[in-house]
């Protein structure tokens, strides 16, 4: 499994492409086409952008808690399942393009931050991934809560 580690500038051009980070284009395996899925993030004003490889194993994750008889996780999964974008490095300059409505819907007008949080890229808008970060001091209460956790 790849692991996404730093955070990196792009701009947008006219046609809503972005650059992919060399750092992170130089961690995937060479035998595989680079392909992703990206989607909104439910909690944050951000875009998750996966593998296509980590993207099966997490949506095959969520679909075997469903109950597709059950008209609330068919409605989950629908939902769930819109708005993703399957894009592809081009192998020239290394460019993505999203579709309109995904920069959109996380207010990006013409830098993002491509933010490595291990299993998956985050992208931000840039003004916006300067304000999402939490105090230290909530960091540090988070952190004591969660080492209760087993």
């Amino acid at each position: 499994m790849v692991k996404f580690i730093g955070e990196y500038n792009a701009k947008v051009d006219d046609k809503g492409r972005l650059v992919f980070p060399a750092a992170f284009k130089s961690i995937m395996p060479a035998d595989q086409p680079q392909m992703f899925v990206i989607k909104k993030d439910i909690f944050s004003d951000c875009l998750e952008m996966w593998t296509y490889e980590e993207w099966e194993r997490q949506s095959e994750d969520v679909k075997s808690k469903l109950n597709f008889f059950n008209v609330n996780h068919a409605r989950f999964w629908r939902e769930y399942m819109r708005n993703r974008a399957l894009v592809q490095p081009d192998a020239k300059l290394g460019r993505i393009s999203i579709p309109k409505n995904l920069l959109e819907s996380i207010g990006v007008t013409k830098e993002v931050i491509f933010c490595g949080v291990d299993h998956k890229i985050e992208i931000w808008a840039k003004e916006n991934f300067e304000t999402s970060g939490i105090s230290n001091e909530e960091y540090i209460s988070l952190a004591g809560m969660l080492s209760d956790i087993k």
